[in-house]
């Protein structure tokens, strides 16, 4: 004879099937959310880097007769000595180890210059939003001392 206490513990297939289909449920509508909190929090990083970079461009100008043309990459080919810096016209700051972004310095002149930062091709930042804008490329436009940055909705404030 069976004892009727345990006769009911079990879970019966179709409770189961129910958890399963409103786990999936919640799944489904949470995971796009939730990555895209992920890719704003990984923007974090360009953001700060870009700064970095503005502030290395600030530093060299006060230097040199024009701004900076590129920042160094890894492994640091022309641009590891102070004098190598001159001539090439380079920042020594590289982009940080597994970075989901590219740094590209462009239009340098002795009032301003070009920032681009383009997240890496086939990562999920290459996906990256906000409100309906892609964020990808970032570009800060440095001008007399002013810097724009576009698309606007992707910077922080």
């Amino acid at each position: 004879k069976t004892n009727p206490r345990h006769a009911n513990a079990a879970f019966t297939l179709i409770e189961l099937m129910a958890v399963v289909v409103i786990v999936a449920i919640l799944a489904t509508v949470a995971y796009p959310a939730f990555m895209a909190q992920v890719r704003k929090a990984r923007r974090a990083e360009a953001v700060s880097m870009t700064a970095l970079i503005q502030q290395a461009q600030e530093r060299w100008r006060a230097n040199q007769p024009t701004y900076a043309a590129t920042t160094m990459t890894a492994p640091a080919t022309n641009c590891d000595t102070a004098a190598e810096q001159v001539t090439n016209s380079c920042l020594n700051i590289a982009a940080a180890t597994g970075a989901r972004y590219t740094y590209a310095l462009s239009a340098n002149t002795a009032t301003g210059y070009t920032l681009t930062v383009t997240a890496v091709a086939g990562t999920s930042q290459a996906a990256d939003t906000q409100g309906g804008t892609a964020c990808s490329p970032l570009v800060v436009t440095v001008t007399n001392g002013n810097a724009a940055r576009t698309p606007v909705a992707c910077w922080s404030n």
